[in-house]
């Protein structure tokens, strides 16, 4: 099992810590050539953990797509949990709309969508486009289901 100085250096091509970091994690997440390239570049961090203590287990037992949207989901679930101390109201928007950006992932891996061959610029507008169009489809979905 890699560990996760190594995991992070591997991810944003510097040591954990280093101040150019966050640069790296933006540059190289946005920029990604697909949306699963996305995740594996962004928050490194949490990245490593998910992968390791939900992800990976969770392929022992389901297949690689469920095991992704429940990864997904629970991110999420953590996230609303994060909010419900803040709140103190449990709304589970952040479950919704991260297991909506997990169902995006498995469909670009299923279709295998890259946008390797467009300009940089281009692949930012993709990755906040799916990121951006995933929120507002959650938060209409939660503002209709209460």
């Amino acid at each position: 099992m890699i560990s996760l100085r190594d995991y992070i250096k591997r991810r944003n091509g510097v040591s954990m810590g280093h101040s150019k970091s966050l640069t790296n994690m933006l540059k190289r997440s946005l920029g990604a050539t697909s949306f699963d390239m996305f995740w594996v570049h962004w928050n490194p961090i949490w990245n490593y953990y998910l992968n390791r203590y939900i992800c990976k287990p969770l392929k022992n037992i389901l297949n690689q797509y469920a095991a992704i949207i429940l990864t997904f989901g629970v991110s999420g679930f953590i996230h609303d949990l994060v909010g419900l101390l803040i709140n103190k109201k449990l709304t589970l928007f952040f479950t919704l709309w991260f297991m909506i950006m997990g169902g995006i992932v498995v469909l670009s891996k299923y279709k295998n969508l890259q946008y390797s061959k467009r300009y940089i610029v281009a692949r930012y507008v993709i990755n906040i486009t799916l990121i951006l169009g995933s929120f507002y489809c959650a938060r209409f979905l939660i503002r209709y289901a209460y």
